[in-house]
């Protein structure tokens, strides 16, 4: 079959096992953390809702001018390696403020110098990714950018369980600990890896360039609110609906064991089919994850609507990426810094929508489920008006 012939050829390409394999143990600090990282903050430190809130959001933003700055730049540097090296430098530094803290600000100035540098781990690898498949595997390199970022959530769906079991035997220490070390492995994998160097122009000839659309970039952004909303507050509700913190790396270790095989079909058929499509189908399953939430179901029912949700993420992620890049094919550095300061724009209005809701009720869910039907609307809004557009010119 082509998606098994594609995928060796994937595991082949020269040079790639570095980002393979950095990024693979990147997905395991991270998912040691993510699902615990609320609950941290709530109950190790004992922040307070808004508070903890704010951390977020403070971090997130300087996240994001950080980023986009670098993204406008990266282009003209001949090698981009040395800034995710810099950056994971200061994100394990912040990481040792945070791991003592015990107050607010010490939370908060630990999170902004581990989070605040994090956007140029993730955009300028896979821009480096992009170069470098576009130079070896020019066939595939669309679908080995989302197997890369696919091998982030299988490492994700491993540190799930691995944190869910540092905390029974470790406490937050145990998990936090093994954050710093997917960190750390990265770096050191980095460290080997032969980057190849940007060409200009390189990009206009390897790829196929996607027409650039305010709506669309606007529709992700409420898709990407929708799902950071989710992120921070769903470990909150399950814990005060069933009162067992690690619940949450179980469930979302559900989720992320699906990634991988969605992230394949949902890039393929975003190339049959088109990436707009595939936008609004997984729109679609989102919205009926979040209406189930919503409803405060058993326990049983949020572990079964997790593979729904994969495929909602797997889209978001995986096929999003590709996307967002290609409306700037021409600057692979900015495409890739601009996609994840779009994703963080919207964990940083995500964080901030729920925080007049009382509590950590499911009725939180309203509001993602909102912001994903509008996206919906607007995506099925633009490719109606492509559609008569191009039926006019045909006629014309």
């Amino acid at each position: 079959m082509k998606i098994f012939r594609d995928f060796r050829s994937f595991l082949q390409i020269q040079g790639a096992w570095y980002l393979i394999l950095g990024i693979f143990l990147y997905g395991i600090g991270t998912g040691i953390l993510s699902p615990m990282n609320a609950i941290y903050m709530s109950e190790g430190i004992g922040l307070s809702k808004g508070e903890i809130a704010t951390v977020f959001s403070v971090s997130v933003l300087l996240n994001m001018l950080i980023t986009i700055f670098v993204g406008m730049i990266s282009d003209k540097m001949e090698r981009k390696k040395p800034l995710p090296l810099i950056a994971l430098l200061l994100c394990m530094s912040g990481l040792m403020i945070y791991m003592q803290a015990d107050t607010f600000m010490q939370a908060l100035i630990g999170m902004i110098i581990t989070v605040a540098p994090s956007g140029l781990i993730m955009g300028q690898i896979f821009a480096m990714a992009r170069n470098h498949f576009m130079k070896l595997a020019p066939k595939i390199f669309e679908i080995a950018q989302i197997w890369l970022r696919a091998m982030m959530s299988v490492g994700f769906f491993t540190g799930l369980l691995i944190g869910a079991n540092l905390y029974m035997f470790a406490d937050f220490k145990g998990v936090l600990i093994g954050n710093l070390s997917g960190y750390l492995f990265l770096f050191l994998l980095l460290l080997f890896y032969k980057e190849f160097k940007n060409e200009e122009g390189e990009g206009a000839t390897s790829t196929k360039g996607e027409r650039f659309s305010l709506i669309m970039l606007l529709a992700l952004l409420l898709f990407g609110c929708a799902d950071s909303l989710r992120g921070l507050y769903l470990p909150l509700v399950v814990v005060d609906l069933f009162e067992k913190p690690y619940l949450m790396s179980y469930l979302w270790s559900v989720q992320a064991v699906f990634e991988l095989l969605f992230m394949t079909f949902a890039g393929y058929w975003a190339m049959k089919f088109g990436s707009r499509r595939v936008f609004v189908l997984g729109g679609v399953c989102a919205a009926i994850t979040y209406l189930i939430y919503s409803s405060s179901p058993p326990l049983f029912v949020f572990f079964l609507v997790q593979p729904l949700y994969s495929f909602f993420v797997s889209v978001l992620y995986g096929v999003a990426m590709g996307y967002v890049q290609r409306m700037f094919h021409t600057k692979i550095g900015f495409g890739s810094s601009l996609y994840v300061f779009l994703f963080q724009m919207a964990s940083l209005v995500g964080y901030v929508l729920p925080i007049w809701i009382q509590g950590y009720t499911p009725k939180i869910f309203i509001i993602p489920t909102t912001l994903v039907g509008t996206g919906i609307l607007l995506m099925t809004s633009y490719m109606l008006f492509m559609r008569s557009k191009k039926e006019l010119m045909t006629t014309a």
